[in-house]
């Protein structure tokens, strides 16, 4: 009885001696793997028996024969270490110190005399709010104004009503009409001094004046970073 327990004792020990034996020789190439990996990253610089990269007397890392730019190490070589990319971070909205304001000519959004807004007008006005669209802002004012050519209350009450067009299709649009006021300045404000001479009503003076004869709006808030800035023609 003896002899059969130990011979079933001796080929389970031949039959666990290959498998420990492979285990140790896994064990060992991951071992050497590892050291192989360790050796790569430092193969470019002189170490000591501690692993630690070897320095001359001015603290220097000493570098191997076999030493590349890509085998820099940031403690040792930090001006040839490749660069690690940084997100750049999203630039805070810058405030709008003062308003943006453009000026929109009467004759390209209104008929001659006429306060009721013209394909071109909403054209101009259209491209005006995808603009708008891309700021913060507080408020928009629209101030009217018109040329010298009739009596002062009726060119105060035309420019009036042209900022109130303005005002009307911009609410249209979206834009909401607590955010939007409107002036009307008539005569009081012109652009081009006294260099249209004259006081008849003719072509000439009409096409003189022109400049006279706009709606200037006035946008207060802040930029986003989407912003551009409004400038119409």
């Amino acid at each position: 009885m003896k002899k059969i327990i130990s011979a079933k004792l001796y080929l389970i020990g031949v039959s666990v001696l290959p498998l420990l034996m492979l285990s140790n020789m896994v064990a060992a190439d991951a071992h050497n793997r590892q050291g192989e990996s360790e050796t790569e990253k430092t193969q470019g610089y002189n170490v000591n028996d501690r692993g630690a990269v070897s320095r001359n007397s001015t603290g220097l890392c000493w570098r191997t024969g076999f030493w590349t730019e890509e085998m820099a190490i940031p403690e040792c070589d930090p001006d040839d270490t490749p660069p690690v990319e940084k997100q750049a971070a999203t630039p805070a909205p810058a405030p709008l110190t003062s308003p943006e304001k453009i000026t929109l000519s009467a004759d390209a959004l209104f008929d001659f005399d006429k306060a009721v807004l013209k394909p071109q007008g909403k054209a101009s006005l259209d491209e005006f709010v995808g603009k708008l669209n891309m700021i913060s802002y507080d408020l928009v004012i629209a101030v009217g104004h018109t040329d010298r050519l009739g009596s002062d209350e009726y060119n105060k009450r035309l420019s009036i009503r042209r900022a109130e067009a303005v005002k009307g299709y911009l609410v249209s649009k979206g834009i909401s009409a607590d955010r939007v006021f409107t002036d009307g300045k008539g005569e009081s404000d012109p652009v081009t001094g006294d260099t249209c001479r004259g006081e008849k009503r003719t072509k000439a003076l009409i096409d003189c004046l022109q400049p006279d004869r706009r709606v200037e709006i006035e946008v207060a808030g802040t930029r986003s970073d989407r912003y551009e800035t409004i400038e119409q023609k």
